[in-house]
């Protein structure tokens, strides 16, 4: 854990987060700056700086993040309708907390 880091206090409980899930590797909770009516943040509790800073032993762990997304679009009701999956990588790709995470974004009208 990053003692700074917003994302790693929040994925070990020390903030008021309302959870959708949470496992022993990952949390999900919705965005406080909604760009959807479904904005969800997919956040694993290690603490990994940017995409850009994962290494051959992460694999698995993006590849759970995926597949956890999947499950997540179920649970929010986007799975049939469609969604958009997002990572933003350092500050010209827009990431402004340096914690990975993905965002599972829809819920739009079409």
């Amino acid at each position: 854990m990053e003692k700074d880091c917003l994302f790693c206090k929040i994925a070990n409980g020390q903030t008021e987060t309302e959870f959708i899930y949470e496992d022993d590797k990952m949390v999900v909770f919705h965005d406080i700056k909604p760009h959807a009516p479904v904005h969800v943040l997919l956040v694993p509790k290690r603490h990994i700086r940017s995409i850009n800073d994962l290494t051959d032993d992460d694999g698995a762990l993006i590849s759970d993040l995926f597949m956890l997304a999947k499950e997540i679009a179920k649970t929010v009701g986007v799975a049939e309708s469609g969604y958009k999956l997002l990572f933003n990588v350092e500050k010209g790709g827009g990431q402004v907390i340096f914690h990975i995470h993905l965002h599972l974004i829809g819920g739009w009208k079409r």
